[in-house]
């Protein structure tokens, strides 16, 4: 039998994403995000108005959507409630968001330049696309309150282990993404770490089993 429980989130499992983006003083910021599906070779990418990431992508037009697998899941989590504003939002505040002008330090992750693009690329993650913003649109109604960026991807970087050997496709088994689902991380299709997003969210607290932490 349905019910009609007013859902709050409409998480219900997309791929996790680290925006790198370029910053005023020309250093690159790293967000990561959820709300991003392709088509093609372009990218809808759905961000706060609030965020650093949209001011930069907004000045700028470039960034890279690096995609961590479910091992960097750690890292990308330490990053979650960082934010490269220094004026850092009330409500984000609240949420236990903090200014961090180096989120690779914050991640443990090393940069690597990009070749198409300004942004530096997260070494870590083995799928790397540079791109370019080619359109915007106000999103969220009725209080709008985010923008969905189309971007175009420039150019793809992935481990040469997770191609079909002679072709250029990922290989689907041996590709694990990070998916973010309902704010909680999973891979391989079980919950794979505690989430301070989800905690920062106020979401329930999920009943894990112990050798899923």
């Amino acid at each position: 039998m349905h019910v009609v429980p007013d859902l709050k989130v409409l998480y219900f499992g997309t791929p996790v994403v680290v925006i790198s983006s370029r910053n005023e003083d020309g250093t690159t910021n790293l967000a990561p995000m959820s709300s991003a599906w392709w088509l093609g070779q372009s990218c809808l990418l759905g961000l706060s108005n609030y965020s650093q990431t949209a001011a930069n992508l907004k000045r700028d037009g470039e960034a890279v959507l690096n995609l961590p697998d479910a091992g960097l899941v750690d890292a990308v989590d330490r990053l979650a409630l960082t934010t490269g504003r220094r004026d850092v939002p009330d409500y984000k505040r609240r949420q236990g968001y903090q200014y961090m002008p180096d989120k690779f330090a914050v991640g443990g992750l090393n940069a690597q330049p990009s070749d198409t693009v300004r942004p530096q690329r997260v070494m870590q993650c083995p799928i790397q696309l540079e791109c370019r913003v080619v359109s915007t649109r106000a999103f969220g109604a009725p209080a709008v309150d985010a923008t969905a960026f189309e971007v175009q991807i420039s150019r793809t970087h992935v481990e040469e282990h997770l191609l079909i050997p002679g072709t250029s496709h990922v290989d689907p088994v041996r590709w694990d993404p990070l998916i973010m689902k309902f704010t909680e991380f999973f891979g391989e299709g079980r919950n794979v770490y505690p989430s301070r997003l989800a905690a920062g969210w106020n979401m329930p607290v999920l009943a894990r089993e112990a050798d899923q932490l």
